[in-house]
């Protein structure tokens, strides 16, 4: 399986990418743990990203496709499918994104998007922030994220939904229950994934599963 996660900050989408990867097999190619161990390991790649924070500066979109296409040439090599954790962030990159992957023919069966209430979400991001004392995540700063998220995110998501590959999940729900939707969802999808044509698939929108069962 080839899964690209969509999802705002607060949504799981690190918890959920991780269980994910595991079930399947699969690496988890999350953007930003990359960019760390290309940092700590002073990679080429880590030095030209260790400049860009040093100058307090945002890592250029080519520099994050640069390790993007590295690891899923890496699982290519391995014969084996991924999970995109951090990335696409705007239509930009995910066009990108499709277009590395088209060249190594491995373009993701599906763009998973946890979908979440804002009001959920700065509660669940002010209490992470608590926990890990972080005094500049603030409800003000927590909302205009969250906001940035939904104006660059819309577009990527209707691309998403047009072409067919598009599963949306209530993230809502406790962390558990949000996983077994979705691993259930994709094993029911895998043995399909290869033998149907992008052009005939439908996405697939769950989130009204745990209003139909309960929330518990």
């Amino acid at each position: 399986m080839r899964i690209l996660l969509v999802a705002p900050p607060g949504a799981g989408k690190g918890t959920q990418g991780a269980l994910i990867a595991t079930h399947f097999d699969v690496p988890h190619i999350a953007t930003g743990d990359l960019l760390r161990d290309h940092v700590a390991r002073r990679t080429p790649l880590g030095r030209a990203v260790q400049g860009c924070l040093d100058r307090g500066e945002l890592v250029p979109d080519e520099i994050v496709l640069d390790i993007v296409r590295g690891a899923v040439e890496e699982a290519k090599r391995q014969g084996r499918g991924y999970v995109l954790d951090g990335m696409p962030r705007n239509m930009t990159q995910a066009r990108a994104i499709y277009q590395i992957a088209r060249t190594l023919d491995m373009t993701a069966n599906v763009a998973l998007h946890l979908v979440a209430d804002d009001d959920e979400l700065v509660r669940r991001l002010l209490a992470r922030a608590a926990l890990q004392h972080r005094t500049d995540d603030t409800e003000e700063v927590i909302r205009r994220r969250l906001a940035i998220y939904h104006e660059v995110t819309h577009p990527i998501v209707d691309w998403y939904d047009q072409r067919g590959i598009l599963v949306a999940v209530d993230a809502m729900q406790p962390v558990e229950r949000v996983a077994r939707q979705i691993l259930t969802a994709l094993e029911a999808m895998r043995p399909l994934v290869n033998l149907v044509p992008e052009s005939a698939r439908q996405s697939i929108d769950l989130t009204g599963l745990g209003k139909a069962f309960g929330s518990h």
